[in-house]
């Protein structure tokens, strides 16, 4: 399937909680999802035979800034052979997703690894717990609103 056969399938049974697209004209075509529907986004993409999603080849964070993160899911299909970029934007106020580690089992990482530094809380995470820093750490280093805290533990930081 083409990524723009991809988007009018989504659109088709998803309706508006597909919120935007861009197919043309970019190295990485991708489908914009509402937040709360990013679950069963997940499932149709692994679960419809036509598109058949069934490797996660990277979840990651990103701090779009002026209040809002997104999360990106980069899927590709062993079967089918075809790929696309899901994303979905959340507000910092409140940075919580539903988790697609039920869906395809390399999100467990990528997941804690996205809470880890940015700060973004996956509902339903078998294990959510940092995966890269210390529990007590102070803060999401890859937010860019990230000050480095002068001393930790106490003990000066050389930044």
């Amino acid at each position: 399937m083409t990524p723009l056969e991809i988007t009018d399938r989504l659109k088709a049974k998803l309706g508006d909680k597909v919120v935007d697209a861009k197919i043309d004209g970019v190295p990485d075509p991708f489908v914009k999802i509402a937040p709360g529907a990013i679950l069963d986004a997940a499932l149709l993409l692994r679960n419809d035979a036509e598109m058949e999603f069934d490797f996660l080849m990277c979840l990651s964070g990103v701090d779009n800034g002026k209040g809002i993160l997104g999360v990106v899911y980069h899927l590709y299909s062993m079967t089918n052979r075809h790929k696309i970029t899901v994303k979905i934007d959340i507000p910092v106020a409140e940075p919580a997703v539903p988790s697609v580690s039920s869906v395809w089992a390399g999100a467990d990482w990528h997941e804690r690894e996205a809470f880890d530094m940015f700060g973004m809380t996956f509902t339903g995470h078998p294990d959510h717990r940092r995966i890269l820093l210390p529990e007590d750490y102070p803060g999401h280093p890859l937010r860019k609103d990230f000050k480095v805290p002068e001393f930790y533990q106490g003990m000066k930081v050389p930044y």
